[in-house]
């Protein structure tokens, strides 16, 4: 299956077990936030990907420029893994990873969880890729893709067991925009997917594609 059918298998499976009301909380606070998103106000192609310096799963710093010298970079943004399509997306990425490497990329994912909790879904999902922790969503808010969640959906969040306070150290209940970037070696983005619908996410048969295209204009 494609990672676009899965996706639509669990959103399908969530909003059958999901009460009604629960559903449409989410549902009108998801809604208000993508009607009042405006992409003109996130980073843009042609723009330099801010330089960064983060924690990896183990703690150890990494910065843009350590992982650019050893090429371009496709960076995805998930919200953490305690979401179930953001652990799905991260699954599709690791079972590309064989074809990325063949074309020169690296593949690097930031959420906003402590380190601890990226070693988590790191080891959960095998993953041979860097997981980078932006603490505080720093560098998500520098990019425009911080979305501050409703506070009346903590409760919810809550009942399904997401501590969001406890995987990202701190209780801003703030989550990145799912989006994923192709940075060629200089740092500049050459490509990028971001959309506000948070069960949406980039197919890796695109962002193959994207790079082929990079590759060719080499």
């Amino acid at each position: 299956m494609s990672l676009e059918r899965d996706l639509a298998a669990v959103n399908a499976s969530i909003a059958e077990k999901m009460p009604l009301e629960t559903r449409q909380k989410i549902s009108s606070a998801n809604t208000q936030f993508q009607a009042s998103f405006d992409p003109k106000t996130t980073i843009q192609n042609g723009d330099t990907f801010p330089a960064f310096r983060l924690r990896d799963a183990l703690g150890q710093e990494v910065s843009r420029d350590e992982l650019l010298i050893q090429g371009p970079l496709l960076i995805t943004f998930y919200r953490g893994g305690w979401c179930p399509y953001c652990n799905l997306a991260l699954r599709s990425l690791h079972l590309n990873m064989g074809k990325f490497l063949e074309k020169g990329v690296q593949l690097v994912a930031i959420s906003p969880e402590v380190p601890d909790a990226s070693l988590s879904t790191t080891e959960k999902h095998d993953l041979k890729f860097t997981v980078l922790s932006d603490a505080g969503n720093q560098l998500a808010n520098d990019l425009g893709i911080l979305f501050v969640q409703d506070d009346k959906l903590r409760p919810i969040y809550q009942s399904f067991g997401f501590d969001l306070k406890k995987h990202n150290g701190d209780d801003s209940f703030a989550v990145p925009i799912p989006a994923t970037f192709l940075l060629d070696k200089s740092g500049v983005v050459k490509n990028s997917f971001i959309d506000p619908d948070y069960t949406k996410r980039l197919d890796p048969t695109t962002a193959l594609k994207w790079i082929d295209d990079l590759n060719n204009q080499a």
